[in-house]
């Protein structure tokens, strides 16, 4: 029985981008290297690999399935359509990991009524030279799938390494082009080689000779070509080291030579890549792969997002969306406004954040999350701690105007004598500089407040990510709007209001007596006392919490302070 799955729309949305299923598209099983066509039915299909787990290197890859989407939001899973055990030219792998499968990044094409599914498979025991291209055939894209006796014939190639003559029965990545006259072309590479010719008819053997494709500039494996307005387009994975790009180059002739352009996909959260490019109804779509679900480059997810060219005819850079979670307890929170550290989004590890690991070791609050909270019992107040260098918290809010907001942070470094940095994005992009922000340590009964200042924020819905670089104490954050007012508050060190951060009972010092007022950040009173003395206690208890602005008019000066009621 086939398996249907509809992914919600994520409410995160960007105008240049099209409507899509929030990233990573498949969440049931690990899925890497997809192949994306469009058949005659008018559906888009997608053939990736599948990373089994739990993981052993790259060796535990098997039991292929295939998707297929009319809209970019609901996805089909047709199910598995077939595995290692059933290849008939195949062998075990003696030399590799317990229960090696090595079924990596296939592909598929459609010819005289049938669709071909082809694979890269070892049919020796030293695998990595014994690299073949499979073959499957069925009536159907999606199902019934027979593996022929016989891998694709005529793969063999050789190259010059060191002064010797290298051959090989075959690599790896198989990618198959049909051009706008019938002819279908061949594809693979690996081992920073790449190599392409013509299939003959009957899609099982090579025409003439392969050769390799001149003109590509740091190509590592991952071969995917399509054209646009007439021009040849080759995209694949870079050899950046720990973090490939997706590359690409043109050619007027589907075997090159072939022109480098650049980078259209920048790294990722996986240290490899592996992409595929594709118009569908109007669109052109760019398929990748993360490892945000797992945090292992081996047990991989499926991405799309919206893919555009400039008028010359060259790829803007891909912007990277994913599900970054939804509001805590479908709470809207709100700018201006406080937000619980505590309160991050829904959508468990790898959405909502990422913690190093899977156990709440704080003990209070979210126990089955992995966001480490811990709770002050006077005052009482939770507060995220445990936090570290590639990690992560997202926050979704409401911004109720368009304006510049700064963010008062709740937050103080969790070890005496250390700054600790984070960093804050909002929507996917890093803030403006500074792009890093200095918390000091003080105890979490006592914390500091760190003031990001004039975060620029249309009205509407956004999502911040919060990045610690160390381990901090994180009690809340406030949005307060720009008031040009607020920011011109006395220096005179006579004046002084704390604690900053109270359960109410604030003491306020001053030169003179004069006329107190206490406003919420949108502007209403929430407390005034005609007349004060020089140092007077008041209490707030009863207000609700978040930021406040403390104004203190004598005969002579305006001061003005921020505080923060628990």
């Amino acid at each position: 029985m086939n398996k249907i799955f509809l992914i919600a729309l994520s409410l995160l949305s960007l105008s240049a981008l099209a409507q899509k299923a929030p990233n990573p598209i498949i969440r049931d099983i690990y899925t890497a290297d997809p192949s994306a066509h469009v058949w005659a039915d008018g559906r888009l299909y997608l053939y990736p690999s599948h990373d089994i787990d739990p993981p052993a290197g790259c060796d535990r890859m098997d039991k292929y399935h295939v998707y297929s989407t009319d809209d970019m939001i609901t996805w089909t899973d047709h199910g598995q359509i077939l595995e290692a055990s059933q290849v008939p030219w195949g062998v075990p792998i003696t030399n590799a990991s317990t229960n090696a499968t090595f079924m990596w990044a296939p592909d598929c094409a459609y010819r005289n009524g049938k669709y071909y599914f082809y694979f890269p498979h070892p049919f020796g025991p030293t695998w990595n030279d014994t690299w073949r291209v499979g073959i499957a055939v069925s009536d159907k894209p999606a199902s019934d799938f027979v593996i022929l006796d016989q891998p694709l014939q005529g793969t063999e190639v050789s190259w010059e390494e060191n002064g010797n003559t290298v051959t090989a029965t075959g690599l790896i990545d198989p990618c198959i082009f049909t051009d706008d006259d019938g002819q279908v072309y061949f594809y693979f590479g690996g081992g920073n080689r790449c190599f392409g010719g013509k299939l003959k008819e009957n899609m099982t053997e090579i025409d003439g000779q392969l050769q390799a494709m001149s003109g590509l500039y740091d190509f590592h494996e991952g071969t995917w070509v399509f054209k646009r307005n007439g021009v040849y387009y080759l995209t694949y994975a870079d050899n950046k080291s720990g973090a490939n790009q997706l590359r690409y180059a043109t050619s007027d002739n589907p075997l090159g030579p072939w022109s480098h352009k650049g980078v259209y996909l920048n790294s990722t959260t996986c240290d490899t890549s592996h992409g595929s490019v594709v118009e569908y109804k109007g669109q052109w779509w760019a398929f990748y792969h993360i490892a945000d679900l797992s945090g292992m480059g081996n047990l991989r997810s499926v991405c799309v997002d919206s893919l555009f060219f400039n008028e010359n005819g060259t790829i803007k850079t891909v912007v990277q969306t994913k599900d970054q979670g939804k509001p805590y307890q479908d709470v809207t929170r709100t700018a201006p406004g406080t937000i619980e550290a505590e309160d991050y989004n829904a959508g468990g590890k790898g959405i909502a954040y990422w913690d190093n690991s899977d156990l709440n070791t704080g003990g209070y609050y979210r126990l089955t999350e992995g966001v480490d909270i811990k709770r002050n019992f006077r005052p009482l107040f939770y507060y995220v701690t445990e936090t570290a260098q590639g990690e992560y918290i997202n926050y979704t809010f409401e911004a109720l105007e368009e304006g510049d907001y700064n963010i008062d942070f709740v937050i103080a470094s969790a070890k005496e004598g250390e700054t600790v940095k984070f960093y804050l994005e909002f929507d996917y992009k890093i803030t403006s500089n500074p792009y890093r922000y200095d918390a000091t340590y003080s105890p979490a009964t006592d914390l500091g407040i760190v003031t990001v200042p004039n975060i620029h924020l249309t009205k509407g819905r956004h999502t911040m990510t919060f990045r610690p670089q160390g381990n901090l104490f994180f009690d809340s954050f406030t949005f307060n709007k720009v008031n040009t007012a607020v920011n011109q508050a006395s220096t005179d060190k006579k004046f002084r209001v704390y604690p900053s951060i109270s359960d109410g009972i604030f003491t306020v010092e001053a030169p003179q007596p004069g006329q107190l007022k206490v406003c919420s950040i949108s502007g209403k009173t929430a407390f005034q006392a005609k007349k004060t003395g020089l140092k007077q206690e008041i209490n707030l208890s009863r207000l609700d919490s978040g930021v406040y602005i403390l104004t203190l008019n004598t005969d002579k000066q305006m001061y003005i302070s921020k505080l923060i009621k628990r």
